[in-house]
């Protein structure tokens, strides 16, 4: 998936690639290290390089991201006399062993910019900050250690801190959160960059809390903000894709699906407003780089609640960011004597200081469309081959006495989709099939015994992939707790039954799926006779699980495919029955 992400990532208006360096997965055992398949490191930072991005290598090596132990391997726990990130001669031998080895393998592959490779920035530590005091003086002690270590290895390029108010100089202290531009205090040295390490698109969920959904609307006014306000020259999306913690990976409580509400969502497909709204801020903030840079900046207030940052070159280069603070009503304001409204809490930005060219509030809906009509039009004269689709909306008020309703189409298109009030209707021409509705043993022509009951088990079954290109999610919404492999390769743990949250998400989003659906990367996958494996908790019902390519286009899944099952145990609690 690297390839297609990163390229996603480039389109969307991306320069750099950010990514953590996951100590656990690489040094399993001391002295043992792993740079293959999915670790393999060197490989994921040249598919960068090939693409015209450069990269932000995050060496930690404590990492948070909500993984297992913060990142470290489980063997520094046997470590004698250890104490974990503090000035402590046992922990800082194996922390500067583990950097040291990923410098020095990123400087044998030329991979630093000062090699001509892709590698920008590198991370030391990782929002130290929040516990430093914990450690009295030698948590202090321990931050001048980190920094020079770091330094001391000579790549080339700049190292940050994050969250790290004091980072000694030449380290660079960046800004991690949700608004920057309003709380960061700027850098610690008139010769440091201003910079967001991340701006958070959602937020981590964990199991049985309602999700956290941040509108793209917000995302894009604090990252213009921070342009504009703080002098912010990188502003890194954390998570811009977050992808799945495979295996036992995750953190307690922490879900499968890592930010799945990113820009690029669990499976890679884009999500719509985020990647559209962010890629044209991106493209324009790009398009008036050079004044930014290069231009003086000056700041006044429009009003009680607005205020103008301008970027000013000698010649001609003028670029405005004009800011309306308040949360509930438009701003009319005048700005070098032309008139300008401004949406609440929006700004609007005027790369030419004149006309108003994004505005960080302002999506574009379906209610905007250009194109109205009383009558049905015919397909192929409004597309003229532009497109396959072509997409109507309406609404109206059904009468009282309409009960039981039936939408009917007549259609001469391939396919016809219908939507009502956000929900599929089904589809025209087409009907899905996936899984078994009942699984019977009968004995002596009368007495059953129900498969279908709500036993523990560990299950067995195959099927073949489903398919197309699109990408693949297991559908466990019939089982409860516990873990899945796909050909040896755990997917992650899963948890359906936690009832808190699926309750929430079936009466407020509607988005059961957002705990029933897990992903299966292709990778994982033969055409046929792929082996599924479940060990269950709780109990569920195996024999409905289904398999299905997933496609944002209809926001539903499709290509469903059946799996042959086979019980492999039966779980009770007189024992295991194979």
């Amino acid at each position: 998936m690297w390839p297609s992400l990163i390229a996603k990532a480039k389109d969307g208006g991306l320069d750099v690639i950010q990514t953590y360096v996951f100590w656990s997965l690489h040094e399993p055992q001391p002295g043992q290290y792993d740079f293959t398949g999915r670790n393999d490191l060197v490989k994921f930072i040249k598919e960068v390089k090939a693409q015209g991005l450069y990269a932000c290598l995050r060496i930690g090596p404590y990492i948070e991201s909500e993984w297992s132990y913060g990142g470290f391997p489980f063997w520094l726990h046997d470590i004698p006399g250890i104490s974990y990130r503090t000035d402590n001669e046992p922990f800082k031998f194996y922390m500067q062993n583990f950097t040291t080895k990923i410098v020095n393998l990123m400087k044998s592959e030329g991979l630093y910019a000062s090699q001509g490779g892709p590698i920008i920035l590198s991370q030391i530590e990782n929002e130290y900050q929040n516990v430093e005091a914990a450690f009295g003086k030698k948590g202090h002690s321990y931050v001048q250690w980190a920094a020079a270590m770091a330094v001391g290895l000579q790549t080339g390029v700049p190292w940050v801190m994050c969250k790290q108010s004091d980072a000694p100089n030449p380290v660079i202290n960046t800004c991690n959160g949700m608004r920057c531009g309003e709380t960061f205090t700027g850098p610690n040295s008139p010769n440091k960059p201003s910079m967001w390490t991340e701006n958070w698109t959602s937020f981590v969920e964990v199991y049985g809390q309602k999700p956290y959904l941040r509108s793209a609307e917000d995302i894009a006014y604090h990252a213009s903000l921070f342009i504009a306000k703080n002098y912010g020259c990188y502003v890194n999306y954390y998570m811009y894709h977050g992808g799945t913690n495979f295996g036992r990976t995750a953190t307690a409580y922490v879900r499968t699906s890592y930010y799945d509400q990113a820009p690029l969502d669990e499976y890679g497909l884009i999500r719509q407003p985020k990647w559209g709204h962010l890629r044209e801020l991106h493209l324009l903030i790009k398009s008036c780089s050079k004044t930014l840079l290069e231009g003086k900046r000056t700041n006044f207030t429009l009003g009680q609640l607005q205020m103008a940052y301008v970027f000013q070159e000698e010649s001609e280069g003028c670029v405005a960011f004009l800011v309306n603070n308040d949360t509930r009503n438009s701003a009319d304001i005048e700005f070098q004597h032309r008139p300008y409204q401004l949406p609440p809490r929006s700004i609007s930005i005027l790369p030419d200081c004149i006309n108003v060219t994004f505005n960080t509030a302002k999506i574009p809906n379906f209610s905007d469309t250009s194109l109205k009509a009383d009558v049905l039009l015919e397909h192929m004269n409004v597309t003229k081959d532009e497109s396959d689709y072509l997409w109507y909306t309406l609404s109206f008020e059904a009468k009282p006495s309409c009960s039981d309703p039936v939408l009917h189409v007549r259609s001469f298109a391939h396919v016809a989709y219908a939507f009502v009030n956000g929900a599929s209707a089904g589809a025209y021409l087409e009907r899905r099939f996936a899984g078994l509705r009942e699984v019977v043993i009968r004995c002596n022509g009368k007495d059953t015994f129900d498969l279908s009951v709500n036993y523990t088990w560990g299950y067995k079954a195959k099927f073949d992939a489903p398919a197309g290109d699109d990408p693949v999610a297991l559908d466990l919404s019939t089982m409860g707790k516990g873990e899945a492999w796909i050909n040896g390769q755990s997917i992650g743990r899963y948890w359906v039954s936690f009832l808190t949250l699926k309750e929430y998400l079936l009466k407020h989003c509607k988005r059961f799926d957002l705990l029933s659906r897990y992903h299966v990367p292709r990778s994982f996958l033969k055409p046929s006779e792929n082996l599924l494996v479940l060990f269950e908790e709780t109990g569920g019902d195996p024999l409905k699980i289904s398999v299905s390519s997933i496609s944002w286009t209809t926001g539903k899944s499709n290509n469903n495919v059946n799996i042959t099952s086979e019980i492999k145990y039966l779980m009770t609690p007189e024992g295991i029955h194979t």
